[in-house]
């Protein structure tokens, strides 16, 4: 299947928690002032690959315990992230996920994604709200969301780092 990218980092310490293969979804119609990923905007910038070129990267890095979907705005390509989600899945590895949209607003298709995605990062980026000292994200308005737990307790349950 193909996905349009902005770029790929394949070993991120910054992108979640661990070593991750970070995916740059290219595209975004949010246009957040102060986003860290400008570039990533435009609908039809960045490259089209094929989501098996990345799924055989993810298989080849022993040392990952992850990847994340980033962007960009990784829902405007529900069905590639999803691809690349349970590929992940399969070779044990978490998911994270970083969208403009709030953890309530994903409905639909989103849920199918949802199924395959550990820790969701929501919320757009609000640049007066802005704070370098947050632990992966930006601003104080998104949350760090464990998925899973959510869904079951049908609330919004922050993720915990364990030991932290």
């Amino acid at each position: 299947m193909q996905i349009r990218i902005a770029g790929l980092v394949p070993e991120s310490f910054v992108d979640g928690d661990g070593i991750r293969f970070a995916i740059f979804f290219q595209g975004c119609k949010r246009n957040c002032e102060g986003c860290h990923n400008p570039e990533t905007h435009s609908l039809d910038g960045g490259k089209l690959i094929d989501t098996e070129e990345i799924i055989s990267a993810l298989k080849k890095n022993s040392l990952l315990d992850g990847i994340t979907l980033t962007g960009g705005e990784p829902f405007l390509q529900i069905d590639a992230a999803n691809e690349l989600a349970r590929a992940a899945k399969n070779f044990g590895l978490s998911v994270w996920c970083y969208t403009g949209y709030t953890f309530e607003e994903l409905d639909g298709d989103a849920q199918k994604l949802l199924d395959n995605v550990d820790v969701l990062i929501d919320g757009e980026f609000v640049e007066s709200l802005r704070d370098l000292e947050l632990i992966f994200r930006g601003s104080s308005n998104q949350r760090i969301i464990d998925v899973k737990k959510s869904r079951e307790q049908k609330k919004i349950v922050p993720w915990a780092l364990i030991g932290g």
